[in-house]
């Protein structure tokens, strides 16, 4: 009787965390871009910019639905506060924000679209990055360098 080996992987997406200088990284892409900005003399901070994307807001009308995760019975869940949508890029600095992504979450192209939102509505100049791989860090490095002999 053949036995199957259970596999750990506990969803679609799973990074492993990395460490290097004593910043704990969420993923060894992450380690590797903060090395490569390091190394230009590029590193300003690691997750250290907040933006609200999204104000939180009173909803007031009636809203028959289940819980977030699907469970439970449908009930009223409206006329409550709806939190607001945060979002931490990875690095940023005075000319440029970085998100690592070596593969994205379902979630992840909508919060995207929402930070370009709020950037085109706030006047935000500095320039996207969204590596996926080491040779885009690469890339991306040349990239900034460039415009910073402009």
């Amino acid at each position: 009787m053949k036995r199957f080996k259970r596999s750990n992987k506990k969803g679609p997406v799973r990074a492993k965390k990395a460490t290097a200088d004593g910043i704990e990284f969420r993923s060894g892409l992450e380690k590797h871009t903060y090395l490569a900005l390091k190394d230009a003399k590029l590193f300003e901070k690691y997750e250290e910019e907040v933006f609200q994307t999204l104000q939180g807001f009173r909803f007031p009308n009636i809203s028959f639905e289940k819980q977030s995760n699907g469970k439970g019975d449908m009930k009223d869940r409206g006329q409550k506060k709806v939190l607001g949508i945060k979002y931490t890029p990875d690095f940023t600095g005075k000319d440029y924000i970085i998100e690592c992504k070596g593969r994205a979450n379902e979630q992840f192209p909508l919060r995207w679209k929402l930070f370009k939102f709020w950037c085109t509505l706030n006047n935000e100049t500095r320039t996207l990055y969204k590596p996926q791989n080491q040779k885009d860090v690469a890339l991306m490095i040349k990239l900034i360098l460039d415009g910073r002999k402009q």
